[in-house]
């Protein structure tokens, strides 16, 4: 069997979304997502231009092989838009290896290790009445586990608040619950750490006061602070017991979890803007986070992912991969078969798509009581209805950025 054509599809039902459709010369098609967030027409790029021509006549069987050769051929290694290259290339040979074994891909990865996926949702509001009406939806729809993101006075416009649609001075609007907006140019939101410092610990203490001490409570920092900040929250946070604190400072900087570490025992989440399994290594083998982050979509596929947990296992660090709708339903589909698979599953963030992503996607998985589970279909699970794809053109569309209060552009 061989790879007969491989085709790009760029569609944007509710937001933008880059999908490689492999087809081979015995009729199964293999698809993989490519989506990187504000940057996907540089992807396309990179795979019509450097990835698809090397495809033509190789063996769709050959994963780990085409994986080395696109990683170590083009010298230049490693960053987000030749790892989510990879990354549609590695998914799309996974799906077809499925589907021609008439398997599931969690089969192949070595079959279920749980019945589903404990699944957290994204409970965000400007004022604690609307953060806790958001809660009670979350918990409504049957999630087990919920991400709490909150206002902070005197901020007109930060991560993670859905309900800032429309604010003053954004260039679009919030569309599939993401804050990617379309638009000429990106959003500009404001920042001030120490106000945000001060703010958060009362929030998550009248959470817990309003839904008690067993709802596991996650919060997502989002890279915003420096090293010491993000401990003296980590340590703030302490008595309302978090499932973990996400991406508490910029972790290129792998060294500066050490400090964080010595500082508090708040569970540490990191890794979602990670390319690869190098970015990890610090930071697993110092023990100096308790969940992985990555996404498979930005990660080099699911080949990567697999091997960085299996890794990650060895010092009890468990999964928490990255699931907003920045992740096309083929990407998060990858992901669930792996955390369904692996032993070392932690979480699942899990943002549903909206209407018209899930007529151009048309999934086998499944959210049913707080667990997710991605079917029993061959392969990964996900067929892509072209002609749907086609009425829904790209559109340019750009993440916020921050500036504090004198106008320094700071981590949004």
């Amino acid at each position: 069997m061989k790879i007969d054509s491989a085709e790009i599809i760029v569609t944007s039902p509710d937001r933008n979304f880059v999908t490689l459709r492999l087809t081979t010369d015995e009729g199964l098609v293999g698809l993989g997502d490519g989506t990187l967030n504000g940057r996907e027409l540089a992807v396309v790029a990179y795979l019509k231009e450097h990835v698809v021509p090397l495809l033509i006549g190789r063996d769709p069987a050959a994963i780990e092989d085409t994986w080395q050769l696109l990683y170590r051929s083009a010298y230049w290694r490693r960053g987000p838009v030749t790892m989510a290259a990879i990354a549609a290339v590695d998914m799309a040979l996974w799906d077809i290896k499925g589907k021609a074994a008439g398997m599931p891909l969690y089969q192949l990865l070595g079959g279920a290790s749980r019945k589903g996926l404990m699944a957290y949702g994204h409970a965000s509001g400007k004022d604690l009445p609307e953060l806790f009406d958001s809660i009670r939806k979350y918990l409504a729809l049957g999630y087990r586990a919920i991400r709490v993101q909150t206002g902070v006075p005197g901020l007109h416009a930060i991560y993670g608040i859905a309900s800032q649609e429309g604010l003053p001075g954004n260039k679009g609007r919030r569309y599939d619950y993401e804050p990617a907006q379309r638009g000429a140019l990106p959003a500009q939101e404001d920042w001030d750490t120490r106000a945000y410092l001060r703010h958060v610990p009362g929030v998550f203490e009248a959470v817990r006061a309003e839904f008690g001490a067993e709802l596991p409570l996650l919060h997502d920092a989002h890279h915003r602070m420096t090293p010491i900040q993000a401990a003296k929250l980590g340590r703030a946070l302490e008595p309302y017991d978090l499932f973990w604190l996400e991406d508490c400072t910029p972790a290129e900087n792998q060294e500066a979890l050490r400090l964080v570490r010595q500082h508090t025992i708040t569970p540490l989440a990191i890794g979602e803007v990670f390319n690869t399994a190098w970015d990890f290594r610090t930071l697993i083998q110092e023990q100096l986070i308790d969940y992985v982050r990555a996404s498979a979509t930005h990660f080099g596929g699911i080949s990567p992912l697999k091997k960085i947990m299996d890794f990650a296992a060895l010092y009890q660090i468990k999964s928490g991969f990255h699931g907003p709708t920045d992740v096309s339903p083929v990407g998060f589909a990858a992901q669930l078969h792996v955390g369904l698979a692996i032993h070392n599953f932690g979480a699942q963030e899990y943002m549903e798509h909206g209407a018209r992503t899930n007529r151009v996607f048309r999934q086998s998985m499944t959210f049913k009581d707080g667990w997710l589970h991605p079917g029993d279909a061959p392969g990964l699970g996900v067929e892509l209805d072209r002609d749907e794809a086609g009425q829904y053109p790209y559109a340019t569309a750009y993440l916020p950025y921050n500036r504090l209060a004198d106008g320094t552009v700071h981590d949004w």
